[in-house]
């Protein structure tokens, strides 16, 4: 390990191992709730009105307290309103907002890197088509009554209609990519009542956060700063579903009027045919942004007046960026990582599947029993590395990381413990340190497998574009 105060690392590995205060308690009301969900709430039996009480009991002496009891209660009795269901929602999110705020402040401990300041939210403006917030959140509740085991192709369906009136409005257009997705996870389970498991923690978070976002003002756009300096990339995190794709950037940024650095994040999306995996996804987002040619090529970028949000997201505009010097990830974070401030969370945003901390490890011993999860050993214990997120569009392979002496890794929270999805490591090829990046083909490739999965992709590109083209003539 480095230590953090001679330039990297982490400072307290050992504190990613150590129980946190009330973070099972918090989990176990809302794992009671999302149990609530699985049957519905049109005729609440015995173990849901249990359910509905550890929610309230979980808030109690908290601003909520007195509603959720209300909500709970009306709920129990097979009564409950919009209203009821909302608070309920309201509930569950500050719950797994609290179980996020505990586990960031654990991180922080370890790497000891200053936090932003947290700062007001701008005043709610005037709701915004209210008629069709009104219509999705008026499906949720039907959602809730009739829960995952209730759920069938007709009431699915419903959700069309709000779909459509969202994705023609922009300004909805983050509502309509979740109701979408939503909608879409359902209606491949129908009929709910045969479903053997129920995947209760992810359609309760989809459930409660696409409930709240129907409310005035929650889906607001945030206030922007103009940030001027270098931008340092670290690594490239990409998701990938069955109709999108999204690459996410994680980056240093050295203001130019000489401010401590910051941690920033760059996203990018498009939506993706099932015919375009592997490589060809770069193909996808590189007209989006500049910023993955300068990834692949492993350079730094100039940015002038790039809008950054409080919580740390450059809305990119390539009007604004230019590419700079050569930058290595690994100097990067060995020389400014433990200074850069971590960004702040939107309260909406407060989850613990959204913890994604850029860290550096170094001097670790990597090991992997019998075919099972690959372990990095820090300071007499085992960090879990997740090798599973490295994507296929890029050349970071299990083996790679396996075999490494230094990585570049996002630090997130899952299935209870803490584990780390490398984005970069350092290996030795032929007694040469060589650095292997998941983002390494953003900007394109010559490698042989990712050179086929780029031809193979222009040749689908070319195709379904060729038909879209045909459709709109007509």
């Amino acid at each position: 390990m480095v230590p953090a105060d001679e330039g990297g690392g982490l400072m307290r590995t050992d504190l990613l191992f150590d129980p946190v205060d009330g973070l099972d308690e918090a989990l176990a009301a809302v794992n009671a709730f999302d149990g609530v969900l699985v049957d519905g709430l049109l005729r609440p039996q015995p173990t849901q009105v249990a359910g509905l009480t550890a929610i309230a009991d979980a808030v109690s002496g908290t601003p909520l307290a007195s509603r959720v009891v209300e909500a709970a209660e009306k709920a129990a009795a097979g009564a409950a309103a919009e209203d009821h269901f909302v608070v309920l929602a309201a509930a569950r999110t500050a719950l797994m907002g609290s179980v996020h705020d505990a586990l960031t402040a654990r991180v922080g401990d370890v790497t000891g890197r200053p936090r932003a300041e947290e700062t007001a939210p701008a005043a709610d403006g005037e709701e915004h088509a209210a008629n069709v917030l009104a219509a999705a959140r008026a499906w949720l509740c039907d959602l809730a009554r009739a829960g995952w085991h209730g759920i069938d192709h007709e009431l699915i369906a419903a959700a069309a209609p709000v779909v459509s009136a969202m994705l023609s409005d922009p300004l909805l257009r983050r509502q309509a990519t979740l109701f979408d997705g939503f909608a879409a996870e359902l209606a491949a389970s129908c009929p709910g009542a045969a479903l053997e498991r129920v995947p209760e923690r992810r359609w309760a978070d989809l459930w409660s956060r696409a409930l709240l976002l129907t409310l005035a003002g929650a889906a607001r756009t945030p206030a922007t700063s103009p940030a001027t300096g270098r931008l340092l990339p670290l690594g490239v995190d990409m998701q990938e579903h069955a109709t999108a794709v999204l690459a996410q950037v994680h980056a240093v940024f050295e203001p130019a009027d000489g401010t401590a650095p910051r941690l920033v994040r760059a996203s990018v999306s498009a939506p993706k045919p099932d015919t375009v995996v592997g490589a060809g996804l770069w193909q996808l987002l590189r007209p989006r942004m500049s910023l993955l040619a300068a990834v692949g090529e492993g350079r730094s970028m100039e940015l002038d007046a790039m809008p950054l949000t409080p919580e740390g997201d450059l809305v990119w505009d390539d009007e604004r960026a230019r590419a700079g010097e050569a930058a290595d990830p690994f100097a990067t974070a060995r020389v400014i990582l433990s200074t850069a401030i971590e960004p702040v969370t939107a309260p909406l945003d407060r989850h613990p599947a959204r913890i994604a901390v850029p860290v550096l490890l170094e001097g670790y011993a990597a090991e992997q029993e019998d075919g099972g999860p690959l372990a990095f050993g820090l300071a007499g214990h085992w960090l879990a590395v997740d090798t599973d997120r490295a994507p296929a569009a890029g050349p970071l392979t299990p083996e790679a990381v396996a075999a490494s002496g230094a990585c570049v890794g996002l630090l997130r929270w899952d299935a209870g413990e803490f584990v780390l999805q490398p984005v970069a490591v350092e290996t030795t090829v032929r007694k040469k340190t060589v650095a292997v990046h998941a983002g390494a083909w953003a900007g394109g490739t010559t490698d042989k497998a990712g050179a086929r999965a780029e031809k193979a992709a222009t040749d689908s590109v070319a195709v379904l574009r060729e038909r879209a083209g045909r459709l709109l003539r007509k």
